[in-house]
């Protein structure tokens, strides 16, 4: 019994495992942490306890004076606003620097510096920790590194967004005051004005150019043709652009020309992040006379006025009597027929004639010009503001394109020959005039003619090249000009802007439409009909 006690022991101790340990190839003493500090001010003063200056001081001392951290970077945004991450480079480019995989921690004095708004707050801190870098908030006694954390950080993230849209409530507040005194300075001035010592003074050159404007469009010229003057004239609008359509139009239809202002035409949302919306009747607006000095008599204004809204009529009407704008630019995509446009229990529709005819063979049901002017404002929107980029992607690609397939032509292949030859003959005759070898005289009296033949040749070459503009890029090119110049918002259908970007309508079904523009691009949008 005893010896098989004993056996039964000697089992169990032969049982256990064998453990090796292995030691560690850097000592965890030896590791130190990279840490960077993240700063920014909203003022210059230069007293402040948290200037810039003394928040990048005090960071470079605390993390060069412990010896188990090492410092990565002091990244700091001075004088940007903190309602929204996207406007703060430093802060994109230490976001960067973490997805790089250079930075453990980060060292911030309050969530306020580090972000006024809840939602960029937390995005970051989220990802942040995704990425295995956690941040300490030094007043509020914050690190990101305890899972908990989150919650506080939401909650002191949201007190800041607070105090955040309060400081900016007070500003609109005081502008509104300002506003209502008739007091108020705008920060942005139209052309031909400019503000000096706090006062509206007219630039004079700019100021002759505002007066043609208004002349020219009252002798009968399209906002088109009154464009295509100023630029062949090489008069640069405000933005040191070429004018378009949309640019006259702003300064025919802008009371400030005539010494008046309307404020507060747009608002910004009262929640963070901010947006900008054009003011349809939410807040209210103020019209102040005699603000400024004006640059166009008042009765010169008003009769632009009454033209610009008898352009409008006369524009649904040129095709003929009753035409209306969307007339042939409305086909189905189902059967391929026509819209026309029916007048239905007081309300206008466009209806399918495939379907009119036959219901069974066409199933796309009447649609109401609301629905297609809502499904058009969308799309301006999207062009206006998301895809300019592209379509100026579009554009180069198409002058490419062309520029090599011009390079291959019979013409140009020769005109580049000759214009190579001349400028060689013209080094030649150079190098003769410089040696001595050729009489001044003949020097240049030769020398003017190959130069006059160069010119002449470099002329043609520019004039084929032009002469053979894609009809695509050149309408690309007026699409973006459309784009640029437009409004912001269609407050109201424009047909005029309309009928100048698109080319066509397809009704691709009940719930889809296709809009055709003029350089051939389509776009799709969706529509909720309430006709059916």
């Amino acid at each position: 019994m005893a010896e098989k006690h004993l056996t039964d022991g000697t089992t169990a101790l032969a049982a256990q495992p064998r453990v090796i340990k292995i030691e560690a190839a850097e000592k965890p003493e030896n590791t130190r942490l990279r840490v960077a500090a993240y700063t920014r001010v909203s003022s210059d003063s230069d007293d402040q306890l948290n200037s810039f200056a003394a928040q990048n001081r005090y960071y470079a001392e605390l993390i060069s004076g412990k010896a188990e951290w090492r410092m990565v970077d002091i990244y700091a945004d001075e004088g940007i606003t903190g309602t929204s991450a996207a406007k703060r480079e430093d802060f994109q480019r230490m976001m960067a620097d973490c997805r790089r995989g250079l930075i453990d921690q980060i060292l911030v004095k309050s969530i306020s510096r580090f972000a006024r708004n809840t939602k960029d707050c937390l995005e970051a801190v989220r990802e942040l920790k995704e990425l295995g870098v956690n941040v300490r908030f030094e007043r509020e006694g914050i690190d990101t590194a305890n899972v908990s954390s989150e919650l506080i950080t939401a909650i002191y993230a949201a007190f800041a967004q607070k105090e955040s849209e309060s400081i900016s409530g007070n500003m609109r507040w005081s502008n509104r005051r300002r506003m209502e005194a008739g007091t108020y300075l705008t920060p942005s001035i139209p052309y031909g004005y400019r503000i000096i010592n706090k006062e509206i003074v007219i630039v004079p050159e700019q100021a002759v150019t505002i007066r043609k404007i208004f002349q020219w469009y009252l002798d009968g010229n399209s906002k088109e043709r009154i464009a295509r003057r100023l630029n062949e004239a090489g008069i640069l609008s405000g933005q040191n652009k070429e004018w378009g359509r949309g640019g006259i139009h702003y300064i025919l239809t802008n009371e400030r020309y005539i010494g008046n202002s309307l404020w507060q035409k747009t608002y910004t949302s009262d929640t963070l992040p901010t947006t900008r919306h054009r003011n349809k009747g939410e807040c209210e607006q103020y019209y102040a006379e005699g603000t400024h000095p004006p640059i166009i008599p008042r009765e010169i204004f008003d009769q632009a006025q009454k033209l610009l809204k008898k352009r409008e009529v006369d524009y649904r009407r040129k095709k003929c009597p009753g035409s209306h704008p969307l007339t042939g630019k409305i086909v189905c995509g189902y059967c391929g027929s026509p819209f026309r446009r029916k007048e239905y229990r007081g309300e206008i529709r466009w209806v399918c004639m495939g379907h009119e005819r036959s219901g069974k063979d066409c199933p796309i049901t009447p649609i109401t010009g609301k629905t297609i002017y809502e499904a058009f404002r969308r799309l301006y929107y999207k062009l206006k503001h998301q895809s300019l980029p592209i379509l100026e992607q579009m554009l180069e690609a198409l002058q490419t394109i062309r520029d090599r397939r011009l390079l291959w032509s019979e013409d140009i292949v020769s005109l580049n020959k000759k214009i190579s030859e001349l400028s060689s003959q013209n080094q030649t005759l150079a190098f003769l005039k410089q040696n001595g070898l050729v009489d001044p005289d003949i020097f240049i009296s030769k020398s003017n003619e190959l130069t006059r033949q160069l010119r002449q040749a470099k002329l043609e070459k520019e004039k084929l090249m032009d002469a053979e503009e894609d009809a695509t890029a050149q309408q690309t090119r007026e699409l973006i000009a459309l784009l640029e110049d437009g409004p912001d918002f269609l407050d109201r259908p424009d047909a005029e802007l309309m009928g100048e970007l698109v080319e066509k309508i397809t009704i691709e079904s009940n719930d889809a439409l296709r809009f055709r523009l003029h350089n051939g691009l389509e776009l799709r949008e969706s529509i909720e009909r309430t006709v059916r």
